[in-house]
């Protein structure tokens, strides 16, 4: 009969997550764990087989924690803008788990124009935003999210590594401020390929609310 388990997997999961926070990912170890919970680490392994059993399982912890942001973001009245303060809000409020999921060094160096499907699992959720909101097609859509996020990513990598401070009013602005330049453009391209500068094919009514 094997040995009844001392501690839940939400008990181990949660002692991971708060080992990353506090020192990051490389610190996240079966001795930092029994330490954790008052323990040896025996105990983690009548429930986990392995230490990267533990560590894929407290990453999608973390997933799971940035989704909750992404969802306040995407119930905000301008979805697109909100999704991407939150992703810098989870940055500042949870600099040691952004850096697990969006500063981690992938396997293999996708394109970027592939990169955002592989980190975000949330990715078609906030295309489709961007999509309805700004009455965009698929393709626009995704030029658009793609440039935003490589701007608000950077802004969240500088809170995330405490190279900087910005105040929410600083950071509504300098997202507002490349939105609205990077829709001007693609309106002034799309009225340059119609030859009708009485037509917006792409664009809707919500630039001018930004």
């Amino acid at each position: 009969m094997p040995p009844k388990a001392k501690f839940t997997p939400e008990t181990i999961i949660q002692a991971g997550l708060d080992i990353i926070r506090e020192n990051g990912m490389g610190a996240l170890s079966a001795r930092a764990l029994g330490t954790k919970l008052g323990s040896s680490a025996r105990p983690i392994f009548t429930v986990f087989q392995s230490m990267e059993e533990v560590q894929t399982e407290v990453t999608k912890s973390a997933k799971l924690l940035y989704a909750e942001y992404v969802k306040k973001g995407l119930e905000q009245e301008s979805a697109f803008k909100g999704v991407g303060t939150q992703y810098i809000l989870f940055a500042i409020q949870e600099p040691k788990l952004f850096q697990l999921l969006f500063m981690s060094e992938q396997k293999q160096k996708p394109a970027v124009a592939n990169v955002l499907p592989i980190i975000d699992e949330n990715y078609k959720d906030i295309l489709l935003s961007v999509q309805n909101e700004y009455y965009l097609s698929e393709d626009k859509a995704e030029q658009l999210y793609r440039h935003l996020w490589i701007y608000t990513h950077g802004i969240a990598v500088l809170c995330a590594t405490n190279m900087c401070v910005f105040t929410p009013e600083e950071i509504s602005s300098l997202i507002t401020q490349v939105f609205r330049g990077m829709l001007r453009e693609m309106k002034e391209g799309a009225l340059e390929k119609s030859g009708n500068s009485d037509t917006v094919p792409y664009v809707g009514e919500r630039e001018k609310d930004e």
